[in-house]
């Protein structure tokens, strides 16, 4: 249960009925970390635009390698909500739930390439200390794998993101529902 009042679609009049009917339209159906900010609604819409920006824009990062990140650092979060939204979303690309549930464990031994690797280290590294160690070691061995700035700065934006959705679904109770998880838009 969420620790904060929560208006659901059902209840939503006004401005907020139709965010959530635009959300619905769009995005197949209406998340609970939605619905989390249903009392500040133009929230959710700054918070989509951010979302699709990142996750869905243009970007020489491909939308699994997002997905991907987006995985990574709400498990080191452990943010049980997002890591299971985002390993469904993970899976419409990668269609293989073992590997998935092996990313979520231990993803160095996920038999990822070279650059996903390189990626989720980033994002286990980013997740834990801002100021992590080694950055710039590692932001090179981005560049050897083939990786330019703008994707470097695409995965940033990435795992930035899913650090500042953690801490709202954790900081507010945004309850995890298996059933949530299934009937988005992906692509």
């Amino acid at each position: 249960m969420p620790f904060i009042e929560v208006i659901d679609h059902q209840e939503a009049t006004g401005e907020l009925k139709k965010i959530y009917d635009d959300l619905v339209q769009s995005r197949g159906k209406l998340a609970e970390v939605h619905k989390i900010q249903s009392l500040n609604p133009p929230t959710i819409l700054a918070h989509m635009d951010l979302y699709i920006k990142i996750m869905f824009g243009k970007s020489p990062l491909r939308r699994h390698q997002r997905e991907m990140l987006g995985v990574i650092t709400s498990a080191v979060n452990k943010c049980e909500y997002c890591v299971h939204h985002h390993a469904e979303a993970l899976n419409h690309f990668w269609k293989d739930n073992e590997k998935i549930e092996l990313l979520i464990r231990d993803f160095r031994n996920a038999s990822l390439s070279g650059t996903d690797l390189l990626l989720c280290i980033m994002a286990e590294k980013l997740t834990q200390d801002p100021s992590f160690p080694g950055r710039e070691s590692l932001l090179h061995s981005l560049r050897e794998e083939g990786l330019s700035d703008r994707a470097i700065l695409d995965a940033t934006l990435v795992i930035a993101y899913f650090n500042f959705v953690n801490r709202i679904v954790l900081n507010l109770g945004v309850e995890f529902d298996v059933d949530e998880m299934k009937g988005y838009k992906y692509d």
